[in-house]
């Protein structure tokens, strides 16, 4: 399928990677819509990508080796032990992933985007309308556009996705993930080559270092545990939002510190405590499945599609493989219909069952803990494979195989 005008809506790693696979699929005419300015590569959130998902989505283009990234071999998870400086160990695993910064690995995918692609920042798309032939666009400038066909890779909150399907919006999972980077990387355990999980009565911290994009490192944290259903301690978040830094009130602030100081190893609480605040903000948990990753002339990828709890750890790896197969199904597709139900046949089921994997994870890991303080290796081995249970064989924790049968 050669030709055509094509919209990209959401300009972050999937808009990127879309944007990439139009260009590859032989679209003449491609335009992304970002509705935030240049300063997207500031975002120092850490994201990994599981070896293996890396080496496919290598070998199909979408990931380089001179993206910065830092190595990461092994996992350990942790239980407060009295005042032992790190605690006491309950369980570790074999980590084979590589941590990225969100920005520099935005920042390499927006450099792959081919110069012919025009890429609009501070572009925001307010309506999305399908027609017979395609798509308009109606911009919050009170411009409008058409399109044949019309991507929607604009997150969670995605307008494409409201177009396709009304009312189906993210639900919240019932907690939060509390985030924060610094440069407090100094004499980490094992030379900053392991991930740690500090484990607690309602939920678990993940600890790890990622490349600042600067030729330096980063300690990245994210807690998750649900907030204290208290007035004024939070926002309604049951509705799809985000609390970046600065708007976090001082009460659930107070909160979150109490609970690391409470129960973290103190090496570990003092790594989080001196966060500055300017690099922590609330990520509440949601899930997001829908009915087909297509409609009409419109189709969806990462997020926009599907949002998994960040548990499995695939989240930017099914984004990326989202485009890897939008490209596929793109060279093998002799019509648009052809193309679109291609893609949408092979990557719904595979959004669903990363959701509901992440959905076990996120139960054992926060909703429902154990008691960790009661476990060692051979009890931590059987509670981990537990939520691995009655999955595909093809996902798992790190995303889902493109190669495996």
């Amino acid at each position: 399928m050669r030709g055509g005008s094509i919209a990209v809506v959401g300009g972050s790693i999937a808009g990127c990677a879309a944007a990439l696979a139009a260009s590859r699929g032989g679209a003449e005419k491609i335009t992304v819509f970002e509705r935030a300015d240049a300063r997207l590569r500031d975002r120092g959130v850490g994201i990994a990508l599981h070896s293996d998902r890396y080496d496919e989505l290598s070998d199909a283009g979408y990931v380089a080796p001179e993206m910065p990234w830092a190595p990461l071999t092994r996992r350990v998870w942790s239980v407060r032990d009295g005042e032992a400086d790190h605690g006491r160990a309950i369980g570790e695993q074999p980590f084979p992933f590589r941590a990225y910064s969100w920005g520099s690995l935005w920042s390499e995918l927006r450099r792959r985007v081919p110069e012919e692609v025009t890429y609009r920042s501070g572009a925001v798309v307010t309506g999305v309308e399908p027609d017979d032939d395609g798509v308009t666009l109606r911009l919050a400038d009170g411009h409008q556009e058409h399109f044949d066909v019309v991507i929607g890779a604009d997150g969670y909150r995605s307008v494409v996705r409201e177009a396709m399907f009304p009312g189906t919006d993210a639900t919240y999972a019932g907690y939060i993930g509390w985030r924060g980077t610094s440069s407090d990387v100094a004499g980490l355990p094992s030379d900053g080559h392991d991930a740690h999980n500090i484990v607690f009565p309602g939920g678990h911290c993940m600890l790890y270092r990622i490349p600042d994009g600067l030729g330096g490192e980063l300690l990245n944290w994210v807690l998750y545990t649900a907030p204290p259903r208290a007035d004024g301690l939070h926002p309604d978040l049951t509705r799809p939002t985000s609390l970046p830094p600065g708007r976090l009130n001082s009460e659930l602030t107070a909160y979150l510190r109490a609970l690391v100081a409470d129960n973290f190893p103190p090496y570990w609480a003092a790594r989080v405590l001196r966060t500055p605040a300017e690099t922590t903000f609330i990520q509440p948990i949601y899930d997001l499945e829908v009915p087909h990753y297509t409609s009409g002339r419109m189709a969806l990828v990462g997020d926009a599609a599907s949002v998994a709890r960040p548990h499995i750890g695939g989240g930017s790896v099914k984004a990326l493989q989202d485009a890897n197969a939008l490209e596929a199904a793109w060279r093998a597709g002799d019509s648009w219909k052809e193309v679109l139900e291609s893609y949408d046949a092979g990557r719904g089921p595979v959004g669903s069952a990363m959701v509901a994997l992440a959905r076990r994870m996120g139960s054992a890991q926060v909703e429902n803990t154990p008691d960790w303080s009661a476990m060692d290796q051979p009890e931590f081995d059987v509670w981990w494979q537990d939520q691995n249970s009655g999955s595909d064989r093809r996902s798992g924790f790190g995303g889902h195989s493109i190669k495996a049968g």
